[in-house]
């Protein structure tokens, strides 16, 4: 089944190549007049659709887990106040009932809850027959089947008004951001399903307004479809997550700051300049290609020696030595240190593959 991009959500959302896709509100619903001055306030900053959370998953109990349906109605009123469609996070087929009889416009499926099959497959079965958008998050862990296969359950019961949300992976004691964004893994699904629109959630990658700038202009850079933003009227006094929320004023200042990209240029200059240079990397990576061909040739050659000789395959003294060389040698060039350990440590894994071959073929 085809994806339906959210332009033709039938919600009249105005979306334009100048402008990423805003969608904004506060993490929770706390209060009917919270929710109406928030949202009446963001609806002028440029934000398309607003957002509320309703029910919040919580990591430790005592925690505020929002006001369940006592707060749809307030958010349904901010839509209508304002003109815009309304959004909020469900996590099983009750959430679902409720949602769609307030009149929600759009929902979206938690990091938490994507993460649990089940709990997807409920909530496609509770929209089986519906005619609704449905955002899903990546899941808590970075687990790009696991955000795949729940998208796959909503399209197995009908629903193909589908968009991702990418709001970053949790770690242990992570050091900077409050979710690692992992960017690799929204770019390989985006590879996967390039018909599948991604929004970027900085909020919960970010963690702290401070980093939101860093983290949204990164996700406009890599050509997001849009940004998930949290907003509240007074965000240190918010019931949850106050650290990553902003004022409608920090929401225009930040939305002001941020330079949006261009998917593509008609200019014969760039067109050319650009052509050039993907032909010279075309031929570099080919090169490479062989290089590396080459060298596990000579790996080949070396595995049947370690055979004829009864030696081990790892040598560990040889292995420290071509990491650390190859770490040295990356620093003198200026390339990053993670990427040249990911790089070797991959060469050096396929190294062992090809000389157990030999050694598993010759002992049979």
């Amino acid at each position: 089944m085809e994806i339906i991009n959210i332009k033709d959500w039938g919600l009249n959302i105005d979306i334009s190549a100048e402008t990423p896709l805003l969608i904004s509100g506060p993490c929770s619903a706390e209060t009917h007049e919270q929710v109406l001055e928030t949202c009446t306030e963001i609806s002028k900053m440029g934000v398309q659709i607003l957002r509320g959370g309703i029910w919040k998953p919580r990591t430790r109990p005592g925690s505020f887990e929002g006001l369940g349906i006592i707060a749809l109605p307030w958010l349904i009123e901010a839509g209508k106040k304002t003109g815009l469609p309304v959004c909020c996070e469900v996590a099983n087929a009750y959430h679902v009932k409720e949602a769609l009889k307030h009149g929600v416009d759009i929902l979206w499926i938690g990091a938490r809850t994507t993460v649990n099959p089940f709990a997807v497959q409920e909530i496609a079965e509770a929209l089986k027959g519906k005619d609704i958008p449905v955002m899903v998050k990546n899941p808590v862990n970075p687990d790009l089947e696991l955000w795949i296969g729940a998208m796959e359950r909503l399209i197995q019961v009908g629903i193909n008004k589908i968009a991702a949300i990418h709001r970053g992976f949790s770690v242990y004691n992570s050091p900077k951001y409050r979710n690692q964004p992992q960017w690799e893994i929204p770019i390989e699904l985006h590879r996967r399903l390039p018909q599948l629109e991604i929004i970027c959630d900085p909020s919960h990658i970010a963690g702290k307004r401070a980093l939101l700038y860093e983290v949204a202009q990164h996700a406009l850079d890599l050509n997001f479809d849009g940004l998930m933003i949290e907003a509240h009227i007074s965000p240190d006094t918010a019931w949850s997550d106050a650290l990553q929320q902003v004022t409608p004023a920090g929401l225009k200042e930040l939305m002001e700051q941020l330079t949006t990209r261009q998917t593509d240029s008609s200019n014969p200059d760039y067109l050319k300049k650009i052509n050039q240079f993907r032909e010279l990397i075309d031929e570099l990576d080919s090169q490479a290609l062989e290089l590396i061909d080459q060298r596990m040739e000579i790996v080949r050659k070396i595995g049947n020696y370690k055979k004829e000789s009864n030696i081990a395959i790892l040598q560990i003294e040889r292995w420290i030595y071509v990491r650390e060389m190859c770490i040295k040698k990356a620093k003198k060039l200026g390339i990053s240190k993670k990427f040249v350990e990911e790089f070797i440590n991959t060469i050096h894994n396929e190294s062992i593959q090809q000389q157990t071959r030999i050694m598993r073929e010759q002992d049979k």
